[in-house]
């Protein structure tokens, strides 16, 4: 869990690169987070990343997760919220507490896996359904697979909209596609 804070970082700069390629139409484009389309699971991924900063600094995040955070500014939103999210990761004591989440309350390095978990993915889902899985950070997407398999996986989290059963990707793919298999992800064949 040591470098978990510096995985976030990079899982931010990633998925910034990624919410940089999107146009207005890319909005509305399938996902493999099959109920939502690029805007709603970028729109999640923010609100997410407000509800960790504000559990993380004792304060309201101000809205449900839910909530229509991106406004006419999808890239401001991000980049808002990654700033504000990166801030409290970086506090001195963000690994020492206990982070109350819809999930539940967990200690803050579990916390932060769980964070890590959705920026990456989600990330990759937005990737995906753009066509350019080019610019996620597969060395990112494999350390995050090998530590979810090394915690002894996430079968206690495949239920309805958390992770679906894993899809079979073939050997030799990208760690990105292996990534979204396991997080129960329908893989495109389009995806290189």
């Amino acid at each position: 869990m040591d470098n978990v804070i510096g995985q976030i970082d990079r899982a931010l700069d990633a998925t910034s690169v990624i919410v940089a390629a999107l146009d207005e139409s890319s909005l509305a484009a399938p996902t493999p987070c099959r109920e939502w389309d690029v805007r709603a699971v970028l729109n999640h991924t923010v609100g997410g990343m407000h509800i960790f900063a504000a559990a993380l600094s004792g304060t309201d995040s101000g809205a449900d997760h839910e909530s229509d955070w991106l406004g006419g500014d999808p890239q401001g939103a991000y980049a808002a919220a990654a700033e504000v999210d990166r801030a409290a990761w970086h506090r001195p004591d963000a690994l020492d507490n206990t982070v109350s989440i819809p999930l539940g309350a967990l200690p803050a390095p579990m916390a932060a896996l769980v964070h890590l978990t959705e920026l990456v993915v989600h990330g990759v889902d937005i990737a995906v359904a753009i066509g350019r899985a080019d610019l996620t950070d597969d060395v990112l997407c494999g350390e995050l697979l090998a530590t979810m398999q090394a915690r002894g996986g996430i079968d206690q989290f495949r239920a309805p909209g958390i992770f679906g059963a894993e899809v079979v990707v073939e050997e030799g793919q990208p760690a990105h596609r292996r990534l979204l298999g396991y997080a129960g992800r329908e893989v495109l064949a389009r995806t290189p």
